[in-house]
């Protein structure tokens, strides 16, 4: 597997999939075509769908400019290699220079058709959470050690600049109101859940109100087109970051302890992104929020220091319990039911922490398991309840 460095991505919203990855692409494209003058951009499957919603349009006029460029929405072709793919060309004096064939693979990450992935190295040697769990027990460490073995000397900082960005996006979400962009009128909540105190106003009440804020208000900010950090994609930023400031509070943990949890759910999400995918456009929510549940469960598990069959489980039952989920932005937009779903999976992993520490010695299924169904699962989705905008919500609003 890669650094997790690919799993946690600063970038800005709605989508790393839409804008991240396509920006990405326009970089790349621009820079192995110095001498062009103009552009062309073909976008396919999700890409040409939702891509409007998702400023997809946007992110390559802004990333080619002052280049002209000519962006094709090509909603007729669907034997495509990928669910995102783009087809690019290079012009100088009207004449055809150069043509790539990218493909967006999830998670702000992009493929180039043809080209060998020669710039991001495999860095870890195992790649099933069995094998990664075998090594740590041989060796009587924790998961987090594991990774910190395997990354770089300056992984430390790299996280710690992570969580603070992560701490800095739920801070902008509960400081802004009004609605955001996009045309369906969604009004900013974070701010109302955070202030408001519930009629019935338990510890339990508390922490769903405070949870959902968090969640609430990282997705919206992400949904306003601002700096999120992707875990593991812009779509589910909100889950990890929501329960893992929630429980500093609560707890008093430290920063380094966040660290340490950041570190296992990076994990969780490499193991995603490497035996299935993370992207909604090929496998749906599940892919993304499913992910995301799981990182948060395994984080807050590793920060409760619980052993390593505790925080599998914890993983295992967060992304089990969300198979199956479709991909239906209404209109493309990172915001209904997106926003929403980022503080109820936020809530269910928190619900998998406590399982976790019951239920851990009955358990019959492997991470490992449910990553594979997850996989097959997504392929078997309908087209269009894989980030169309095609399918269900989006179909029927």
């Amino acid at each position: 597997m890669k650094s997790i460095r690919e799993i946690y991505k600063v970038g800005r919203g709605p989508s790393s999939s839409h804008t991240m990855g396509p920006e990405r692409a326009c970089n790349y494209f621009r820079s192995v075509t110095p001498d062009a003058d103009s552009y062309k951009v073909i976008l396919y499957g999700s890409l040409a769908s939702t891509g409007k919603g998702h400023r997809t349009d946007y992110a390559i006029n802004c990333t080619l400019e002052p280049f002209p460029v000519e962006i094709i929405f090509d909603h007729e072709t669907y034997d495509i290699p990928h669910a995102n793919t783009m087809d690019f060309f290079a012009y100088k004096g009207g004449e055809l220079i150069m043509t790539k064939r990218i493909f967006s693979v999830g998670g702000g990450d992009i493929r180039v058709e043809g080209a060998p992935e020669v710039d991001k190295p495999e860095i870890y040697d195992k790649n099933s959470f069995k094998e990664i769990a075998d090594y740590c027990k041989s060796k009587n460490i924790r998961l987090s050690d594991y990774v910190f073995e395997h990354e770089d000397s300056d992984f430390r900082s790299f996280l710690y600049n992570i969580w603070q960005v992560m701490k800095d996006e739920i801070q902008g979400g509960l400081t802004t109101g009004g609605y955001l962009p996009g045309g369906l009128n969604v009004q900013r909540v974070a701010q109302i859940i955070y202030n408001q105190r519930h009629i019935d106003e338990r510890p339990e009440t508390r922490e769903n109100r405070i949870v959902c804020a968090y969640a609430f208000a990282a997705s919206e900010q992400n949904a306003d087109g601002q700096t999120v950090v992707t875990a593991p994609t812009c779509g589910a930023c909100a889950v990890l970051p929501s329960v893992l400031k929630y429980m500093q509070e609560k707890k008093n943990f430290s920063d380094e302890k966040i660290i340490n949890a950041l570190a296992v759910g990076g994990l969780i999400g490499n193991l995603v992104k490497k035996n299935a995918s993370i992207s909604g456009a090929e496998c749906g929510c599940q892919a993304e929020i499913g992910t995301a549940c799981a990182m948060a469960a395994a984080a807050l598990a590793e920060l409760f220091e619980m052993g390593i069959d505790q925080i599998e489980y914890a993983a295992e039952v967060s992304l089990e319990h969300q198979l199956g989920l479709t991909c239906d932005p209404i209109c493309g937009l990172v915001q209904i039911p997106c926003i929403e779903r980022n503080a109820v999976a936020a809530m269910r992993a928190v619900t998998a922490l406590s399982l976790a520490n019951f239920l851990t010695g009955t358990r019959k299924i492997s991470f490992d398991m449910v990553v594979k169904t997850m996989y097959e699962t997504g392929k078997d989705l309908g087209y269009q309840y894989r980030e169309t905008s095609k399918g269900g919500l989006a179909k029927l609003f």
